[in-house]
């Protein structure tokens, strides 16, 4: 899009988000807002792609869910566990 190329590179990343946000928040209502900035953190050239590329997104959107629970999981089992293994 001619406006996300005319804007500087820190629009660039609004622009693209605010784009982002419905699509994933169709998919994960729940944790759009949580995955939409962990996905604003990838080069905008590879966030454009998601844009075009519903598979993509989805894909990334997984990636992201997965990444979220496994430090919800983390978070839950306590501080104290951390560096341990449960079998």
């Amino acid at each position: 899009p001619a406006s996300l190329a005319a804007a500087p590179p820190e629009q660039q990343k609004q622009i693209l988000g605010e784009r982002l946000f419905p699509l994933i928040h169709a998919l994960e209502p729940m944790l759009a807002g949580k995955i939409t900035g962990m996905l604003l953190e990838m080069d905008n050239g590879e966030l454009l792609n998601l844009l075009e590329s519903p598979e993509a997104l989805s894909a990334k959107i997984k990636e992201a869910m997965g990444v979220l629970q496994v430090h919800q999981q983390a978070a839950e089992e306590g501080a104290g566990d951390v560096g341990t293994v449960a079998n």
